[in-house]
């Protein structure tokens, strides 16, 4: 067993110094479709606060739509051109403790019964006063956008255990990039919004330099 854990301790460890933020793909190699499916699992798995899975994921393969993306993503426009896959990840606005969105998620997926949904509905109220959630539909919104990269983390790392680069990205005009979705009818401004940006494929070339990254001493404290 100690042999076991030490060998996933070093596969994990190698995933870690393998990924790197990729500037440009090899748009000749393509991510199998188990693959993606596998990176999509991982984000859907994935924990969110209150079990909200605030969240949906683009799958930008069309062409043409990349082309129009890049206007409003000029942070991503080498990734739009080169990468096998592009995702945008949108999080879901006004999630609050009595939502439509949230009564039914612990209805019909968490399987609770409504006495249970009434109660719980108490706490997440309290939990999300006492965090100003409900302040605006901004911090509503902050809120569900946090959980995104909550999922965006786990697909990175997924990514880079089978071998498969990634660089996600907030270089975007949120507003112009959600004006764009909506007219190309995929995405209702009064559900959701954009929230970050991810690119998956294979690096075109192997970066220059490995690893910089602060001593582990500068950011632990043990108390």
């Amino acid at each position: 067993m100690a042999n076991l854990t030490k060998t996933k301790i070093e596969e994990i460890m190698e995933a870690y110094h393998f990924r790197h933020a990729t500037k440009v793909y090899d748009k000749n190699r393509k991510i199998s479709v188990d693959d993606f499916n596998f990176i999509l699992e991982a984000g859907r798995l994935s924990p969110s606060s209150l079990g909200s899975e605030p969240w949906k994921f683009l799958v930008v393969q069309n062409p043409e739509l990349r082309e129009k993306l890049m206007p409003v993503a000029p942070g991503a426009v080498e990734k739009l051109k080169t990468a096998s896959h592009f995702m945008i990840i949108l999080a879901r606005k006004n999630v609050q403790y009595d939502s439509d969105y949230l009564i039914k998620l612990m209805k019909n997926i968490q399987k609770m019964p409504d006495d249970v949904i009434q109660e719980v509905s108490g706490y997440y109220k309290k939990f999300q006063e006492q965090k100003d959630i409900l302040k605006s539909e901004r911090t509503l919104f902050d809120w569900a956008a946090k959980q995104t990269y909550i999922a965006l983390g786990n697909m990175l790392t997924a990514a880079a255990m089978i071998g498969i680069d990634s660089t996600p990205m907030e270089g975007f005009n949120p507003q112009k990039l959600d004006t764009l979705l909506e007219e190309e009818g995929l995405l209702d401004k009064s559900q959701y919004g954009s929230s970050v940006l991810a690119a998956f494929g294979y690096r075109k070339e192997d970066p220059k330099r490995g690893k910089t990254r602060r001593d582990i001493k500068e950011i632990v404290q043990w108390i």
